[in-house]
C-alpha cells in the first residue's frame, strides 16, 4: 500500500481523491494547506503527493519547489488552472505530471501508477554510465561533471540518464517521453523541451549553442561533445 499525501483545501475534492485512491489500494493522508503539507512530509515519508495549486496560505507552485528540495517522490498537480504557462511552471519546478480539474479518477490513478513505477525502477547501486566528463550514477541518482556534483530534479536526471545510456545515438522525442513520463505523454514534446532547457543551463558552457545535448530537428536528441 502506497501512502499518498493529498494537498487540497476543497473538502469535496479531498473526499473524492481519497475515495479514488482507496479504490486502487492507496492510503490517502489529506491536508488543506502548504504549511501542513511541509509538516506532514517529515512525519509521513509519503510515497507520492497530489497537489492543488490554489492553496489558501501559499501558492502550490511554491510548495512544489519547497517539497522538491527536501525529497524526490513523485508529485502530481491536480488543479483547475489549465493555462499552458501554469503547466510549464509546475513541471519546471519538479512536478512529475499535471491533471486538470474536473478530472477522471481512472486517469488520475493511471498517471499515479506510472509515476510510482518510474520512481521504483531503481537500477543496481553500482550502475554508473559516462559520457565525456559526465558521470551518471543511476543507483544513487547523482550526476557529476568533471568531478563536480550537479543538482538535478528527478525528471532532469531521468532524461539525462536516457541520453547518456544511448551513447551518442539519437533518441526520438517519443522514446524519451515514454521512458520518462509514460506512454500517455508520448506526444507532449513541450514537457521534454522544458527539461532539456534546464539541463543545458546546468551542463553547457553556452546553453544558447549547446554542444553536449544536441538537437536533431523533428526527431529527438543525442549526446554530443
Amino acid at each position: 500500500m502506497s501512502r499518498i499525501l493529498v494537498v487540497d483545501d476543497e473538502l469535496a475534492i479531498q473526499r473524492l481523491v481519497s475515495a479514488v485512491l482507496a479504490r486502487d489500494g492507496h492510503a490517502a493522508v489529506v491536508v488543506g494547506t502548504a504549511r501542513a503539507a511541509l509538516a506532514e512530509i517529515d512525519r509521513l515519508a509519503p510515497d507520492a503527493a497530489i497537489i492543488d495549486l490554489g492553496l489558501p496560505d501559499r501558492d502550490g507552485l511554491e510548495l512544489i519547489a519547497a517539497m522538491r528540495s527536501r525529497l524526490s517522490i513523485p508529485m502530481l498537480v491536480l488543479s483547475a488552472r489549465d493555462a499552458t504557462s501554469e503547466k510549464i511552471a509546475a513541471l519546471d519546478l519538479g512536478a512529475d505530471d499535471y491533471v486538470t480539474k474536473p478530472f477522471d479518477g481512472d486517469e488520475l490513478l493511471a498517471r499515479l501508477r506510472s509515476a510510482l513505477r518510474r520512481a521504483g525502477a531503481a537500477p543496481a547501486r553500482d550502475a554508473v554510465v559516462r559520457h565525456k566528463g559526465i558521470a551518471v550514477d543511476r543507483g544513487r541518482h547523482k550526476v557529476s561533471m568533471d568531478g563536480r556534483d550537479i543538482a538535478l530534479t528527478p525528471r532532469e536526471f531521468a532524461v539525462l540518464a536516457a541520453l547518456v545510456e544511448a551513447g551518442g545515438r539519437v533518441l526520438t522525442h517519443g522514446a524519451i517521453l515514454e521512458r520518462v513520463w509514460g506512454r500517455a505523454h508520448v506526444g507532449d514534446v513541450e514537457y521534454l523541451r522544458i527539461v532539456i532547457r534546464a539541463l543545458r543551463l546546468k551542463l553547457e558552457i553556452d546553453p544558447s549553442q549547446p554542444l553536449l545535448i544536441r538537437n536533431e530537428p523533428g526527431i529527438g536528441y543525442r549526446m554530443g561533445g
